[in-house]
């Protein structure tokens, strides 16, 4: 069985991971939020609703490149810092899935970033 990492760490890196895993026909995204580079003019989101938004066309650019979609993810982790942005956060979720909502958990998260929300997934990978 092949096994392909998507965007593993570069040298010197402190992210101990890989974004995302292809093997044994499924996609694994590791947890992930809203890119965020003031630098470059990349900004998370101005609200909870926004950063749900970025976060998940951020993932559903990683599953492009891995040859799947959100239309094929099966489970989501939602991670969330405060609990007053649950509905919001799934008023703007549940739009990335129209077709039906894949199996989530939802945990509290604290992390040395500002992020307000992240998701991991797993997904199958496009039929061959």
């Amino acid at each position: 069985m092949t096994i392909a990492f998507l965007h593993p760490p570069g040298p010197g890196e402190a992210r101990p991971f890989s974004r995302a895993v292809k093997a044994g026909g499924m996609v694994y995204v590791s947890g992930a939020s809203a890119p965020h580079d003031p630098a470059r003019g990349i900004h998370r989101g101005a609200t909870p609703a926004e950063e749900v938004r970025n976060a998940l066309t951020y993932i559903a650019g990683l599953l492009e490149e891995a040859g799947s979609g959100l239309d094929r993810v099966v489970q989501v982790t939602m991670l969330i810092s405060d609990r007053a942005d649950y509905a919001a956060c799934n008023a703007e979720y549940v739009k990335f899935f129209p077709n039906g909502l894949p199996a989530r958990h939802t945990a509290l998260f604290g992390v040395p970033t500002e992020a307000r929300v992240g998701f991991a997934c797993i997904a199958l990978a496009a039929e061959q």
